[in-house]
């Protein structure tokens, strides 16, 4: 029973020892000016986010005010610049993940309209990579700078996502993903069927999990069973003979218990 909990403890910890597969998305946000979680003390003209490739065309970026309300007005590609702590992102290679650095910081500069209010700004952004993959997410930080008024003219943006960049995004088809100049209207477009969805694979947590709970069973088990307490220490030595003398007990001489002669009288 000890040797098969032994067994069954190395392979728990062999499991959990093991990494975890790494993210393999490309693309992601590198850097932004401001950084997120900073406070800005004067207008800034553009929000730059600064990813590890060039943003798709059709990327969408919004930056929300503190009443909820959009601030942005248009976005367009930055100057590259060198990061300050490259970025690592993996790749994989002959069904390994193999680490890739980038150093260089592709930005998309989103325009400030005005800053209406001291609080909380938000800039948003949703593009897709190279790989295909989703790259979203938000930065947020804290304008305490003066207020400035609206352009002339000006009116908060309510556009969302291309839909094509959506379909990218989601991983799903869309009529809208092909250019305009390739559709004809006296053709129709064939329907799209959906991948078939992979079976017989488990979650990477199963195994390490199955393993916990019958090392788990198996310690409760032999917890029950745990055989009876030794004997007392006193009984053993009774059994093993009779009890060696005291150390402060003097030893007659010579091996005998004979006493010493008396002396007659003079």
């Amino acid at each position: 029973m000890r040797r098969a909990l032994a067994v069954l403890a190395a392979l728990v910890v062999a499991s959990l020892a093991l990494p975890a597969a790494p993210a393999s998305a490309h693309g992601q946000l590198a850097t932004s000016t401001p950084l997120t979680g900073t406070v800005v003390r004067q207008p800034l003209e553009r929000v730059g986010l600064y990813f590890t490739e060039k943003p798709a065309t059709n990327a969408h970026f919004t930056l929300t005010g503190p009443n909820g309300s959009r601030v942005d007005s248009g976005w367009s590609y930055g100057e590259p610049k060198r990061l300050d702590k490259p970025v690592q992102e993996y790749f994989m290679v002959n069904g390994t993940f193999e680490p890739r650095l980038y150093h260089t910081g592709f930005p998309a500069m989103v325009a400030v309209a005005h800053w209406p209010a001291k609080g909380r700004y938000t800039a948003s952004y949703l593009t897709v990579a190279s790989d295909g993959e989703a790259v979203r997410g938000t930065v947020t930080f804290d304008y305490q700078g003066p207020s400035t008024a609206a352009p002339a003219g000006w009116t908060a943006p309510t556009n969302g996502p291309d839909p094509a960049l959506l379909a990218q995004a989601e991983g799903t088809a869309s009529a809208s993903a092909v250019p305009a100049a390739t559709l004809d209207p006296a053709v129709t477009p064939p329907a799209v069927t959906p991948a078939p969805a992979k079976e017989g694979g488990l979650p990477p947590w199963v195994v390490p999990a199955v393993i916990v709970a019958v090392v788990g069973t198996l310690i409760v088990v032999a917890a029950r069973r745990r055989p009876a307490a030794r004997p007392a220490a006193g009984a053993a030595r009774q059994r093993g003979g009779a009890p060696r003398p005291r150390s402060g007990t003097a030893q007659p001489r010579g091996g005998t218990n004979r006493r010493p002669a008396r002396r007659g009288r003079r």
